[in-house]
């Protein structure tokens, strides 16, 4: 019988079996679920399924691998190029947009400039196919969006043909 007490012993066998957070949580997310729709089909007390719902996920505090760029590194690298030059305007935009919006050296080579939209007040990369494939929208800082906006001026960048 479904109960509490019943996942939540699951939830220490995963852990045990040391699944990463993000894993068990989807898993536990499926079984909260699970006791929901059988509630409001009258299969399963609702208070069990109250109950089951507040079985607590897996705290999930990832790891941070490599080294990390402090403040001033990340400045000086962005200050770096020679803007009096197209090619400098064009490195500096590159990388404000690694720098600013943490996306991935192959998720910047796929970028299109008018991918870049203002959504309620803020710049923002729409509809972006990131890592496997997950469609998200990334924010763009204001001086990211200035660096690239004196790039695609400088460099007389036209948005790409519809088709």
């Amino acid at each position: 019988m479904l109960s509490k007490a019943l996942v939540h012993e699951y939830r220490v066998t995963l852990t045990e079996a040391k699944l990463a957070p993000s894993t068990i949580n989807v898993q536990l997310s499926a079984i909260r679920k699970l006791a929901a729709e059988a509630a409001d089909n009258r299969l399963l007390d609702a208070d069990l399924a109250a109950g089951i719902a507040k079985v607590r996920g897996v705290k999930n505090e990832g790891v941070r691998a490599g080294n990390w760029l402090t403040r001033e590194q990340a400045r000086e690298l962005l200050l770096a190029p020679d803007t009096s030059t197209l090619k400098g305007k064009r490195d500096r935009a590159i990388l404000a947009v690694l720098l600013g919006c943490g996306l991935r050296r192959s998720e910047l080579v796929r970028l299109e400039v008018d991918q870049i939209e203002q959504r309620e007040n803020r710049w923002v990369i729409v509809d972006f196919r990131g890592k496997g494939g997950r469609k998200r929208t990334v924010p763009v800082p204001a001086w990211v969006k200035n660096a690239i906006d004196v790039w695609v001026a400088a460099a007389q960048v036209a948005p790409a043909p519809e088709t």
